[in-house]
């Protein structure tokens, strides 16, 4: 699998999983790791934009990294 179509399937599952945590109700600090999540996700794009695979590839996976541990503590993994 190419390198970037590899970030946009990430992409796409990060997504996924946020669509999947809309229901349920965060407390403020859960909130902010949600927006660093996203600010993550948005800078993988960016990185992608630009070619810079590797960088892109770091952030997304951050990004899950960050709202798995939500969806853990919320009992949807």
């Amino acid at each position: 699998m190419e390198y970037a179509e590899r970030i946009k399937k990430d992409l796409e599952l990060l997504e996924k999983n946020l669509m999947e945590m809309k229901s349920i109700e965060f407390s403020r600090d859960e909130e902010a790791v949600i927006e660093r999540a996203l600010n993550y996700r948005d800078d993988s794009i960016y990185y992608l934009e630009k070619k810079d695979y590797l960088t892109s590839f770091g952030c997304i996976t951050y990004a899950h990294g960050l709202l798995d541990s939500l969806r853990m503590l919320h009992k949807l993994i």
